[in-house]
């Protein structure tokens, strides 16, 4: 044992050697980094932050996949981008609802299944949930031919409707319209009722038993679904109008953060944090070469966590056109996020970064929560199948400038 641990240790202490030399390009300050709902300060725990960061699972183009639709392009260099942030940021939900907020990756660790299940929903196979296959092609029915560059709303409506039809993570996944998140139309969605049918039943008996749980799983029988909350947002017209920066900033502060999608014109990064006015943010503009499940399963996971320093770019520097992601496991963490949003974003009295209403507009059309389509194919199969079954949605407003 005691040789092993040794091992153990100088193997630590090395990880945090190299992540405290990426540290130093942050500067020498007092004030707290925020990442994610979790604070960190420099002068205190430089490590700790950089563990935090290296944990985000990271996802870049990739190269020498198969190719898209069976004759479009193997590669997502120049386009993905957006893309890849949105699987960041629902990678991280997932990492919330089945492994924790605080859960840590270290480099030769060993993971849970949890974990490399997770994982392999993002692989870049026609045959994973949310791979860069299934995005592309579910981007049709939302307008964007193959190899177009999406923008924030447009990836948040492809992650709405592909999460139709993943069963293992049973996400409820809610995407604002006009700047408004609507209580009443979350708890409705996210309160799924008893599944009637003896049939139903015994699936999701099936269902729990494969993922080794005894107990009811949300939104299998009955119970909250898992929220995953998307706000599109456009908070000016060609620059972000600066009244909207503390909001902004307070939004990665709430312990449901997953950050926001955005960056500049073609050009996506999905942002996890802040310090002062800087934004922090990881970056999926490098090519790397696509990874497969090893025999066992697992996956060689070294290149899907940034291990160095994150980039950071100035708050006026962001095109206005942002997305803002937030997870709630439980009802609680709903009800808690209300709170904080009518604390802290909803303050101002005037130019609100959004809107937050307890009763569904009456001149709205009536909220009917999503659901699985009637479809007999699956895999590639169902996704090329689905741009008749989804009406396009409203693009998002622009706020008052």
């Amino acid at each position: 044992m005691f040789p092993y641990s040794c091992s153990v240790l100088s193997r630590y202490e090395n990880q945090i050697t190299i992540l405290s030399d990426y540290l130093e390009e942050f500067p020498e300050t007092d004030e707290p980094v925020w990442i994610l709902g979790r604070q960190h300060h420099l002068n205190a725990d430089k490590s700790k932050l950089l563990l935090d960061i290296s944990a985000r699972l990271w996802f870049t183009y990739r190269r020498k996949f198969s190719p898209i639709g069976g004759t479009g392009p193997s590669s997502d260099a120049g386009w993905g981008c957006m893309l890849r942030c949105g699987q960041m940021m629902l990678a991280q939900a997932l990492i919330c609802r089945h492994l924790g907020r605080d859960w840590q990756w270290e480099k030769h660790k060993k993971q849970p299944e949890e974990y490399h299940r997770i994982l392999r929903c993002f692989l870049d196979r026609k045959d994973c949930c949310y791979s860069i296959h299934q995005m592309a092609q579910m981007g049709v029915g939302e307008g964007k031919s193959i190899g177009e560059w999406f923008g924030p709303n447009t990836v948040a409506q492809v992650l709405k409707k592909l999460a139709l039809f993943d069963e293992w993570n049973s996400l409820a996944v809610y995407v604002s319209m006009d700047n408004t998140v609507v209580i009443e139309d979350i708890k409705k969605m996210c309160w799924s009722p008893p599944q009637s049918s003896s049939a139903s039943h015994s699936s999701a008996h099936l269902h729990r038993s494969a993922l080794g749980q005894n107990k009811n799983t949300a939104g299998l029988c009955t119970g909250w679904k898992p929220l995953l909350l998307i706000i599109p947002l456009r908070l000016g017209i060609n620059h972000i109008n600066p009244v909207y920066i503390d909001a902004f900033k307070e939004c990665f502060k709430m312990p449901q953060s997953l950050g926001a999608l955005g960056g500049k014109p073609n050009n996506a990064y999905y942002f996890i944090g802040f310090l002062g006015n800087e934004l922090i943010y990881l970056d999926p503009h490098t090519t790397q070469s696509f990874v497969d499940t090893e025999e066992n399963g697992t996956v060689d996971d070294e290149s899907f966590h940034c291990q160095e320093a994150p980039h950071r770019m100035k708050i006026m520097n962001l095109d206005p056109s942002v997305a803002l992601g937030f997870f709630c496991k439980e009802e609680c963490d709903f009800d808690n996020w209300c709170s904080l949003v009518q604390k802290e974003i909803l303050k101002q009295q005037s130019l609100r970064m959004f809107e937050l209403v307890q009763k569904h507009p009456p001149h709205w059309p009536p909220f009917i929560p999503p659901t699985k389509p009637e479809v007999t194919t699956t895999g590639a199969e169902l996704i090329e199948s689905t741009d008749k079954l989804f009406e396009l949605e409203e693009e998002f407003e622009i706020l008052s400038v």
